[in-house]
């Protein structure tokens, strides 16, 4: 990594200090994305441990999502208001202070509050260190950026499920938090100390209709979506659909108002750039495809095969090590080759990955899991970093922190999508199965039931793999323009 960037900084003009801003960044990054993954696991536990409903417990995920689905979409604005090491202090003080208070948490109540603060810090960092990894790098060597971005964000979500079953086996759940904190402390004292300033702050008019009308937008869909995906009268909910109808239209004025203005919160003008849409379009396909699989697979592990979380974690781990280690290759590839023939072939594997994995069964092979895993998770990072590095590069430097908070808002609301998605299909096909069944009353069928309606999740999988491959036949390497 070392080596990589001191090469960079030979390359750019200006006097950064390239290797300090990013370790800052992805120390705090990679905290924030292992925290989140690792409680994901420990969910059914903090049910009987805080003695709560699935639905309730739930609400530690959706509560995070939505708060991030609220501030991403202002983090473009934010970015143009405060300085860099402004903006990366206050978002390493709400990581910390969240997982203090996570780690102390002892009832459900304290729990749920923790993870909002720490929402508001990772919606703070992600949109800061993509914005920073595009001002400080020059085009050439993006995709070597963005592919240890791209190490980070898969790496920590990788050993997150794992760690969180050792620690739950051999300690309690608040150890998924203490482990976080002193690492989040080195992150803010080393950004104390080297973090420079890389932004030019334009500061824009605040307009607070165009704040409002996000918050509503944005929130009301991630809302509706997480909702719908939580199985309380799924999409029929009459919450999940006016939440979706109230989403909707305040969009529909929001996007009005955007183009209307001089200086909006949030340029959609950068969508007349087409490869930032075509870019836009992938990772919102990717996103998708990773949220629900990473979703339904842990479930067929547990309650399917009758697995530990322990050992699901375990079985997850291989898949993410080599997608963390793929993406500074695939970047470096990026770099040199460009986009197409990375991300075609890197749809190619998804789909088939995922068409394999919607005829698992109860009978199927742990070596056959891990391997089909990988598979999915190498064509991943074939996909990502490229399609998201290509896209930002075909926009002006004064877009880039519009580009960035769009990329960003959009991924939050298309995992949402595809989570609520993923699990509709899921329990609609549990139901189809055992209203079918001999015996439905049968404790043996409830893991073939679940497992045939995993299947279906996959097949889903696999159908938003293949529309994303259609897409990524228009995407042409952007020559970038020196702006």
């Amino acid at each position: 990594m070392q080596a990589a960037i001191g090469e960079t900084q030979e390359h750019t003009n200006n006097n950064f200090k390239v290797l300090p801003i990013m370790i800052s960044l992805l120390i705090g990054g990679f905290i924030g994305l292992f925290s989140e993954t690792a409680l994901n696991v420990a969910l059914s536990d903090l049910m009987h441990i805080l003695n709560v409903g699935p639905a309730t417990v739930q609400w530690l995920t959706t509560g995070y999502l939505l708060t991030l689905g609220i501030l991403v979409p202002i983090s473009g604005f934010l970015l143009q208001w405060f300085s860099t090491r402004q903006l990366f202090i206050a978002a390493l003080s709400f990581s910390i202070a969240g997982t203090l208070v996570a780690a102390l948490a002892s009832s459900f109540e304290i729990l749920m509050v923790a993870r909002v603060i720490q929402a508001v810090g990772t919606g703070l960092l992600l949109p800061l260190l993509f914005n920073t990894v595009l001002v400080i790098f020059p085009p050439a060597k993006r995709g070597q950026a963005m592919g240890m971005i791209g190490l980070v964000i898969m790496f920590a979500p990788a050993i997150g499920p794992t760690m969180a079953g050792l620690l739950i086996e051999k300690l309690s759940w608040n150890w998924i938090f203490w482990l976080s904190l002193p690492f989040l402390v080195i992150a803010l004292i080393f950004g104390i100390l080297y973090m420079q300033n890389v932004s030019k702050l334009s500061k824009p008019r605040i307009d607070l209709m165009s704040i409002l009308l996000s918050t509503i937008g944005f929130g009301s869909v991630v809302f509706g979506f997480s909702s719908a995906g939580e199985g309380e009268g799924g999409w029929s909910s009459t919450r999940v659909v006016v939440f979706l109808i109230i989403g909707v239209v305040a969009l529909f004025i929001f996007a009005l108002r955007q183009f209307r203005m001089k200086e909006p919160m949030m340029n959609l003008r950068v969508f007349k750039y087409p490869m930032f849409t075509v870019g836009v379009l992938l990772v919102l396909a990717c996103f998708m495809v990773i949220l629900s699989s990473m979703l339904v697979l842990p479930m067929y592990l547990q309650s399917g095969l009758g697995l530990t979380a322990l050992a699901a974690g375990l079985i997850l781990l291989p898949g993410g090590v080599l997608n963390g280690v793929m993406s500074p290759l695939m970047g470096g590839l990026f770099d040199k080759y460009g986009p197409k023939w990375l991300v075609i072939p890197g749809l190619v594997s998804v789909a088939a990955a995922l068409w394999f994995y919607s005829g698992i069964t109860t009978a199927s092979s742990i070596t056959f899991i891990i391997v089909l895993h990988s598979w999915l998770m190498i064509g991943v990072a074939m996909i990502m970093m490229p399609a998201q590095t290509n896209a930002m590069n075909q926009l002006p430097r004064e877009l880039y922190p519009h580009g960035t908070a769009i990329m960003n808002t959009l991924q939050q609301i298309s995992g949402a999508v595809g989570t609520a998605v993923a699990v509709s299909i899921m329990s609609s096909g549990q139901i189809k199965f055992l209203k079918n069944a001999a015996n439905p009353a049968d404790p043996a069928n409830l893991p073939l039931a679940l497992t045939a309606g995993i299947q279906g999740a996959f097949a889903f999988g696999m159908i938003v793999a293949l529309i994303g491959l259609i897409i990524a036949l228009f995407i042409k390497r952007v020559i970038v323009q020196k702006h």
